[in-house]
């Protein structure tokens, strides 16, 4: 199903340089269980954007919104 993230990140620094808000939307085609993953990781990660976005070292406050962008039809 393709499904919209936006990433809203407030209050971080990124090499060595602060920046007050960052808001990143993509598209993308993923099943149910990669949303889950995402959404699960997201949670439980205290360090999720940490350790995968090189040069960001610190985030005061993050918004991950995933929204459906069609219809899941039953199989």
């Amino acid at each position: 199903m393709k499904v919209k993230f936006v990433l809203t990140m407030d209050d971080l620094v990124v090499d060595d340089q602060s920046i007050d808000q960052v808001v990143l939307d993509w598209e993308s085609d993923v099943d149910q269980e990669e949303i889950l993953d995402v959404s699960h990781r997201w949670i439980t990660s205290k360090n999720f954007l940490t350790t995968r976005m090189d040069g960001l070292t610190r985030v005061g406050e993050s918004t991950l919104t995933i929204e459906p962008l069609e219809e899941v039809e039953d199989e």
